[in-house]
């Protein structure tokens, strides 16, 4: 395999200072990657598609960082990473990307933390290379979209929206995708999508306030990532053959994900947690959050 890696690389253990970095995968693009904290290595698998992995930095960076050593990547085609020439947002891809990093930065084994859209992602990692994780968190997240976005996410916009939804989005012939986009732009103009992933409208202010810091922000991945159909499987059903140790954190009030989208995942060695927050419990329960996270730290690890 090879690599192109624009610092020196490292081992990395708890000495290992704070590094920012970019790395070019072997088809040619730059990932950046933030490497920050003391402890066992995580890599965090940002949703979005295309949210990056700043929020999380931000929010949770603190309290995280006493505990692990996280990698904050900004996947491909997302934030401060460029794009693939040939436009390859395939699952295969990316999760080639997550291996290529791990190599770059001289990690033999690491944890995962997935958010959201993440779940899907750090599931087909585990699948395809279950020997380099040793445990997996998952942070209200969908492991299949159309349970997600078709029991939960699109008959909430439907309720927030009322008589002025749009006649596709009552057609269910139609893909639960299409839908979707069909629905968005009346959210937004009706000002209710914030309702789909936070209790309260102050907090969805102040996640954009955090971007605001920088002059561009790539979202070519969540222009075209969603188009591939693999990403549209449902990932809870391979959840039974993982064998390492799962945190899943879900929220009760979480219409992106679903309420009790939780009840299909089926992962043999699990701590399930439910929270009174939104989609975005790293902001709006960052307490409780952590609390699920060191105590699945201290049985497993």
């Amino acid at each position: 395999m090879r690599l192109m890696v624009l610092s020196i690389l490292v081992l990395l253990n708890p000495s290992v200072q704070a590094q920012e970095k970019y790395i070019t995968t072997s088809d040619g693009v730059q990932l950046f990657a933030n490497v920050k904290g003391t402890g066992p290595a995580c890599l965090y698998i940002h949703g979005g598609p295309g949210s990056g992995s700043h929020w999380m930095e931000a929010f949770m960076g603190d309290s995280l960082e006493q505990h692990f050593q996280m990698i904050y990547l900004d996947q491909r085609g997302v934030g401060r990473s460029s794009s693939p020439s040939d436009k390859n947002y395939s699952l295969e891809r990316i999760v080639k990307d997550f291996e290529e990093v791990r190599i770059a930065l001289g990690i033999k084994q690491w944890l995962t933390l997935g958010h959201s859209f993440g779940g899907i992602l750090q599931t087909a990692y585990v699948k395809n290379s279950p020997e380099v994780i040793a445990g997996l968190m998952f942070i209200n997240c969908t492991l299949d979209m159309n349970d997600s976005f078709g029991k939960s996410w699109l008959p909430k916009a439907m309720e927030l929206l009322g008589d002025d939804i749009p006649n596709i989005c009552r057609d269910t012939t139609v893909t639960v995708y299409k839908r979707m986009l069909a629905i968005m732009p009346v959210l937004g103009e009706k000002g209710e999508m914030w309702k789909l992933f936070f209790n309260q409208q102050e907090n969805s202010w102040k996640m954009n306030e955090t971007y605001s810091k920088f002059e561009s922000w790539n979202g070519d991945q969540s222009e075209q990532i969603l188009e591939y159909d693999e990403y549209w499987q449902d990932f809870g059903e391979f959840s039974k053959y993982v064998s390492q140790p799962v945190l899943f954190y879900y929220g009760e009030t979480d219409w992106a994900i679903g309420p009790e989208h939780y009840k299909g995942i089926k992962f043999p060695e699990m701590i399930l947690w439910g929270s009174k927050a939104g989609h975005m419990p790293f902001l709006e329960d960052k307490a409780d959050l952590m609390k699920a996270i060191t105590h699945y730290k201290s049985r497993y690890f």
